[in-house]
């Protein structure tokens, strides 16, 4: 589990494509990897990731055909800036909601502007989505937990401050980026109990 409140950004190294999945490489030198074991989940703009190898400034994962369909890291090229934050511990302070670092899908960025010294981003999310995402509710983009400001069907927009357009890949965001989507765990668990004994019935699809 993680807060979503990421704690630095690491760069792509490799990204390189086996027999259908991918093995990741990924280096943050500000990261302390002497805390990081191999087995230990890095959330990585997001996603969810098992250290498989690490060295003292980096670590690789491999990334399955699943993860591909459902996240941006088929896109991702070395070089490429992503945002990280190590798994909770007991000790932990819950800064920012709970998260689980499976991305539900992929939104997009439809438009950037200026708000005083924020930055409004407005982003469209895949329909079967929408219903998950409340006004003044939780999102989680790109592994930085984050208020939703307004929904108009499937589009919300969220108002970033300077300090996390500085420490996160959100102050790169432009018009047409894909940004990893997760919604509130709360709001996937409330839709399951409403089902009452239907949730036991299985689908006819």
């Amino acid at each position: 589990m993680f807060t979503g409140i990421v704690e630095t950004q690491g760069e792509v190294t490799v990204a390189e494509a086996r027999e259908g999945d991918l093995r990741l490489g990924i280096r943050a030198e500000a990261m302390d990897w002497e805390t990081v074991a191999i087995g230990d989940s890095i959330a990585t703009n997001g996603v969810c990731l098992t250290v498989i190898e690490k060295s003292d400034q980096g670590y690789f994962a491999d990334v399955s055909k699943e993860t591909l369909s459902l996240t941006t890291v088929g896109l991702w090229q070395p070089g490429d800036k992503v945002n990280l934050e190590r798994a909770l511990t007991p000790s932990s302070r819950l800064g920012g909601h709970i998260v689980s670092g499976h991305v539900d899908g992929i939104g997009e960025v439809l438009e950037r502007k200026s708000e005083a010294r924020s930055e409004r981003f407005l982003i469209r999310v895949p329909d079967n989505l929408a219903k998950y995402i409340a006004h003044k509710g939780s999102i989680t983009i790109d592994g930085t937990s984050l208020t939703v400001n307004a929904v108009n069907g499937n589009e919300f927009d969220i108002n970033i401050v300077p300090h996390t357009l500085a420490v996160t890949v959100i102050g790169n965001y432009k018009k047409g980026t894909q940004v990893n989507l997760e919604v509130d765990v709360l709001a996937r668990y409330m839709e399951r109990l409403m089902l009452g004994d239907k949730a036991a019935q299985k689908s006819t699809d």
